[in-house]
């Protein structure tokens, strides 16, 4: 016979960002838990409110799975003695397990003889095992946690009920002091306390009591109820994922309103209206058909439509003060110049071994210049450029800012434009944030572009220069995701210019700071060592396999667009039946080479044979044109032009001996193949990938 099983655990309101994680938990936990408690079950629902967080386990067996296993004892030279009979580890291990010695019967394991028994494990009445379930709650992780009146025990909000069920019975088990039992609680102003006469009853009972328990019901009937404003009203409503998650997780009853504001606040930039909404007040903005900002929103009230006017005209008297103080920041801001603000961030300290932002401002500029001069970019870019890296943060410094943290850049932009900067200048110095998470859009301007990498690798370079590396999940600069905006914006941008020269440029300037830093082989290691990884991370969203990826970047991580594109390359030809030959003849150079003690030049001379001879005459004709296809970045062409050696290099091996008795043939021999390998290694280090055809 089977029953369903409900467990909720009723909580001080949750914050939003803390439940959908909250809620896999809790399944993944439960289905574990009845997996290792072997009982059969038809399916788990979860459920989470702001006040809630339940599990329903549907058609759930009356008792454990029953089960034959096999018991596996001690050897058979330990399991008896000298004389043919049982030792007391073999009769311990018989009783340990229920059985006696009349049971035993052995099994040889790999030449060694065992004793073993077969047991049977009667299952055990799940009414008595799902008391254990106390376990699955108290191991719930949140991102914070806190402690309420005597209890010891840490959770994200106090615990003010718990419902434990099994078919109509009450599973007894207690939690910081909480008693179990089947009374649960609707919504906190519209609902009443519920008696759950059996656990499949949960949903209905809550939508009753005006709960949708369910998150995903809940999202759905926000969208239906926004759709339905959009065809009523006849404009758009810009509906964010994130927000909509975060907005489906503040209410247990969702009802969506329109709600208005002045015209007059359409005069602050479209970007601060839109935050506001979203970040302060979770309303969702609107636009016309056309796509401009309306002085309208979208709200969801956690209730029903029970005295909607008056909910509406409370949330426009909060809109209407936030925006009245935007307005206000907005046009004190501008009252002053950039040099105002520039000279306030002098006192702003952006690390404290490294510095204010001022300090970083002008490293950020060093590092542009030096950049924009490595990409030989036209004097007007340059000029842009260093200008964009000057003003990049001083609107930091202004009260918008300060209210709208994350228009950082943005506000700098709109700022930059109204004191009469050049259009790339402003754009630029909204640009240089990005990207701001791994996969956002890259800057779009050159120079937005060049101060972005500058920015991002002055504080790589810098924290990792004074011993903050990033540690496990350790990464409070973010040093991993401007590593990683760095390596797209130069495969985006095409930059011929190697990782390991722009690393350079940005230590050498902080070799000229009176800073106290870690010694330069620690920096170095650490550095390359981050750098590698984040390579790898960003090769892997290309698709890259992980060996393929170690033969580009094992002697240097270098341009790092041609590098993917050599991996590529790389990644497909070694499918290809074809190239095992040239696969196998460069290889065998590259491993070879590795006994040439000395660089020496190579003496024709001393060939003794004319595959020897046809050998060194191919590889010269190819080199400068290998060198030119490598230089132009023409990954595909490269590596056919080390191919051509692929037959030369076979014929050589079949009629001469590298090693050969005579140490200037041999020497002279290895120094062929070490100038071959250095240039095959220039590509790639072709002996870290697991061709195909050695699968």
């Amino acid at each position: 016979m089977a029953n369903d099983a409900l467990f909720e655990i009723g909580l001080e309101e949750l914050p939003a960002r803390f439940i959908d994680d909250a809620e896999r938990q809790l399944k993944d936990k439960t289905e574990k838990w009845l997996q290792d408690l072997r009982l059969s079950y038809t399916s788990v629902e979860s459920f989470s409110t702001p006040r809630r967080l339940a599990i329903l386990i549907k058609g759930i067996a009356d008792s454990q799975t029953t089960v034959e296993e096999e018991a596996k004892g001690p050897a058979m030279k330990i399991a008896q003695d000298q004389d043919g009979n049982w030792t007391k580890a073999a009769i311990g291990f018989t009783k340990g397990q229920g059985k006696s010695i009349e049971d035993i019967y052995t099994k040889e394991i790999k030449g060694t003889s065992y004793i073993f028994v077969q047991k049977r494990i009667e299952g055990k009445s799940t009414f008595d095992l799902l008391t254990s379930f106390k376990t699955i709650i108290e191991s719930i992780q949140f991102p914070k946690n806190m402690r309420w009146s005597t209890q010891s025990m840490r959770y994200a909000r106090p615990i003010r009920w718990l419902v434990a069920l099994y078919g109509d019975k009450v599973v007894p088990f207690e939690v910081a002091q909480v008693q179990t039992g089947n009374q649960t609680y609707g919504h906190r102003f519209l609902g009443t306390q519920i008696t759950l006469e059996t656990a499949n009853t949960y949903q209905n009972e809550l939508e009753k009591s005006y709960v949708i328990a369910d998150s995903e019901k809940r999202e759905e009937m926000i969208v239906s109820q926004i759709k339905a404003v959009e065809n009523e009203h006849h404009f758009n409503v810009i509906v964010d994922t994130d927000l909509l998650e975060e907005v489906r997780n503040l209410v247990e009853y969702p009802t969506v309103f329109v709600g208005t504001f002045e015209n007059s606040f359409l005069q602050l930039p479209s970007e601060v209206l839109i935050t506001s909404m979203k970040e302060h007040q979770r309303y969702f903005p609107v636009k016309s058909s056309d796509g401009e900002l309306l002085s309208s929103f979208i709200g969801v009230r956690n209730g029903n439509q029970e005295h909607m006017n008056t909910v509406i005209k409370g949330n426009e008297k909060v809109i209407h003060a936030r925006l009245s103080d935007a307005v206000f920041f907005f046009e004190e801001d501008k009252k002053h110049n950039i040099d105002f603000y520039q000279e306030k961030l002098q006192r702003v300290v952006f690390q404290e071994k490294l510095g204010t932002i001022t300090d970083k401002i002008d490293r950020v500029k060093t590092i542009s210049s030096q950049l924009a001069n490595l990409l030989h970019t036209d004097i007007d870019i340059t000029k842009r450029s260093i200008r964009a890296a000057e003003i990049c943060k001083f609107d930091l410094a202004t009260n918008m800012v300060n209210e709208f943290t994350n228009l950082q850049g943005v506000i700098g932009e709109k700022y930059a434009l109204h004191n009469q900067e050049e259009k790339n200048v402003a754009t630029a110095v909204r640009e240089h944030y990005l990207p701001l998470q791994s996969d956002d859009p890259l800057p779009t301007t050159e120079e937005g572009a060049i101060v972005s990498v500058a920015d991002k690798l002055d504080t790589i370079v810098g924290c990792i220069s004074i011993g903050l590396v990033p540690t496990g999940s350790q990464d409070p600069h973010g040093l991993r995701r401007q590593a990683v905006g760095v390596l797209r914006i130069l495969e985006e941008k095409k930059w011929n210019i190697a990782l390991e020269d722009l690393l350079s440029i940005t230590r050498e300037v902080y070799q000229k700071l009176e800073i106290e830093q870690n010694d330069e082989g620690t920096i170095t290691k650490d550095i390359t060592e981050f750098f590698r990884l984040r390579a790898n991370h960003v090769m892997k969203m290309n698709n890259i396999e992980t060996d393929v990826i170690e033969a580009v970047t094992q002697k240097q991580i270098g341009v790092f667009y041609y590098a993917i594109d050599k991996a590529k390359v790389l990644a497909e030809k070694r499918n290809l039946d074809e190239f095992k030959r040239v696969n196998e003849s460069l290889i065998r150079v590259l491993n070879l080479s590795e006994k040439a003690t000395q660089e020496k030049d190579v003496d024709k001379s001393l060939f003794e044979s004319k595959s020897e001879e046809s050998l060194f005459n191919h590889y010269q004709e190819i080199a400068p044109k290998f060198m030119e296809a490598n230089r132009n970045r023409e990954a595909t062409e490269a590596i056919n032009y080390l191919a051509t050696l692929a037959d030369p290099i076979h014929d050589f091996f079949e009629n001469n001996m590298v090693m050969a008795d005579d140490d200037l043939v041999r020497t002279n021999r290895l120094s062929m193949l070490k100038s071959m390998a250095d240039l095959i290694n220039l590509y790639a280090d072709l002996t870290k990938i697991e061709w195909k055809q050695q699968f």
